[in-house]
This record gives C-alpha cells, structure tokens and sequence, in this order.
C-alpha cells in the first residue's frame, strides 16, 4: 500500500515551489506520457466492447467499429495516435534525463526503471500491431518476427510468441493476451514503482 500512497501523494503534492511550475523545469514529459498512457488504457477498454480475436473475425470487426459503430473510427484513431504519443514522450522524456543527468546515483535504479517502461511501451505497440489482421499488420509482424530471430534467444521468443504462424489462431490470441493484460498490467506496476522511486530519491524534485 506504501505505493499507491506515495503514488497519490506525487500527483497531489504539499508544496510546490514556483521555479518548479516552469515547463523547462521537467517539461512536464511524464506527466504527459502518463496522460498518453491513461487515455490508451481508457480507449482500450471501449475497443474490447467491438474486437473479435479471432483469425476469421478480428478484420471484420475493425470494420464493424469503424462503419457501423457511431464514433467508432474516431475511436481507433485515438487509441492508435495515443500510443504513438506515448512513444514519443516516453523517448522525449529519456532524452531529457541522459542531457540533463538525471540518470547519477542516487537515481540510478529510477532511470533502469523508466528505461524498462520504454521497453515494454514499444513491445505493447509491436504486439498491438497485429490485432487488425489487414495486410499491414502481418507484414509489419513478419518483420518483427524476422528481426527477432536475428537476436540471442530470439527462436525461443518467436516459437513462443507465433506457435501456428504469423496470423494463425494461437499466435493471434497470444498477442492479444500480451498487448491487453500482460503488458498493461506489468507497466502499470513500473509506474507506479516510477512515481514511487520518484519521491524516495527526492533529486529532481527535493519538495517532495
């Protein structure tokens, strides 16, 4: 429970010093990368009202939502250009704590921490990529599939991941899985674990 107090505790400060409300301070960019992530996970919950994950019925209901569904392609475009933002961001915001230092001790453990967001952010895309089941989606996944073999341990990741096949039932229902519960689930942990550390190290924002 310690987390999700100091959690609130961060989004709801006691004191803020003026030179700190300044956007050059921080730029604000995990506040806004984690907005990203929140309006992902909000417009993710209503997409899994429409989605079908399965091999014969994932295409056909991307094109449900988008024609016969009010609201429904704006929808998809907001969940797909908040993960592009959060991409953004998330790389923005290590760009900005490699120029500004951030990284020394006794932040050392906070800036692993935020690295393995950014990692898992790109493979919640990657994994997500796939779900529409049009001719982009398994070619941008073949790709992928094809760069990960080229990595150490890569063959057991891709035996993993595409048991059947790029596009087949198992490896669509394992990409579901991974984008809509794993991944979620594990970088909401390294959030708040972030927000956490944050506080404790107390180095960018001593106030705390």
């Amino acid at each position: 429970m310690s987390f999700v107090r100091e959690f609130i505790a961060h989004l709801f400060p006691r004191v803020v010093r003026r030179n700190d409300l300044k956007l050059t301070y921080t730029f604000c960019l995990g506040g806004l990368a984690f907005t990203a992530f929140l309006l992902l996970m909000a417009s993710g919950l209503l997409l899994l009202f429409y989605y079908q994950p399965t091999a014969e019925g994932a295409f056909a209901s991307i094109l449900f939502l988008e024609e016969q569904v009010a609201g429904g392609k704006y929808l998809r475009s907001l969940h797909r250009l908040s993960s592009h933002a959060l991409l953004i961001l998330l790389f923005l915001h290590t760009l900005r704590v490699i120029w500004t230092g951030a990284y020394r001790p006794p932040r050392q453990l906070n800036w692993l921490i935020g690295f393995a967001l950014l990692c898992l952010a790109l493979f919640a895309g990657y994994t997500g990529y796939l779900l529409p089941m049009d001719q982009l989606a398994l070619w941008a996944t073949q790709t992928g599939m094809e760069l990960l073999h080229t990595l150490p341990g890569g063959g057991i990741l891709h035996a993993f991941l595409v048991p059947d096949g790029i596009g087949g039932s198992l490896s669509l229902l394992r990409f579901y899985a991974l984008h809509i519960v794993v991944l979620p689930a594990a970088m909401l942990i390294l959030i708040s674990l972030h927000f956490y550390r944050v506080r404790k190290d107390k180095g960018v924002l001593p106030y705390l």
